[in-house]
């Protein structure tokens, strides 16, 4: 394997076959630093580019099936998470992140590939959840007694 302009290229035997690695390729960060006061993870890349994303920004966008859900129907869009910070970042093998936030929440894994998408379509992105955000009457802020209605309820597990 050899890093080609921030991806993984390459081919590798597994069992008697080969899998190129090229259709399988990520965009693997070689420096990934969190800036505790601004609350950003830095994401640098071997191509010479640089990301900063907001912790709040991973928290609402994170690839968690509390978040995203099993099905489109079940997604939940988070609200009042502007204070969220990052608590520890944890490797997971070679090929995504798992982030704690200050609000608990440590589900889904960031892979690569995501992480660049979401740094990549940042902008857009963001606006488009803040349009959600307005469209539901919900906020960014933690105290906003208009996010009460999308506190999420625990449903008891069915043991049947």
């Amino acid at each position: 394997m050899r890093p080609s302009e921030g991806r993984v290229t390459g081919s590798i035997p597994v069992g008697g076959a080969t899998f190129n690695l090229a259709k399988l390729a990520m965009f693997v960060p070689v420096n990934i630093t969190y800036h505790s006061q601004s609350k950003e993870l830095e994401l640098g890349y071997e191509d010479g580019k640089s990301f900063h994303l907001t912790a709040e920004f991973l928290r609402v966008h994170s690839p968690s099936a509390e978040v995203r859900g099993h099905t489109p129907e079940e997604a939940r869009l988070p609200v009042g998470k502007r204070d969220v910070s990052i608590a520890a970042l944890e490797p997971i093998g070679l090929y995504a992140l798992k982030i704690v936030f200050s609000d608990g929440h440590d589900s889904g894994y960031y892979d690569w590939d995501y992480l660049r998408e979401l740094a990549e379509r940042k902008d857009q992105l963001w606006q488009q959840y803040l349009e959600k955000l307005h469209d539901l009457g919900a906020s960014r802020d933690p105290h906003d007694p208009r996010n009460q209605s999308f506190t999420q309820v625990a449903v008891k597990p069915c043991h049947h």
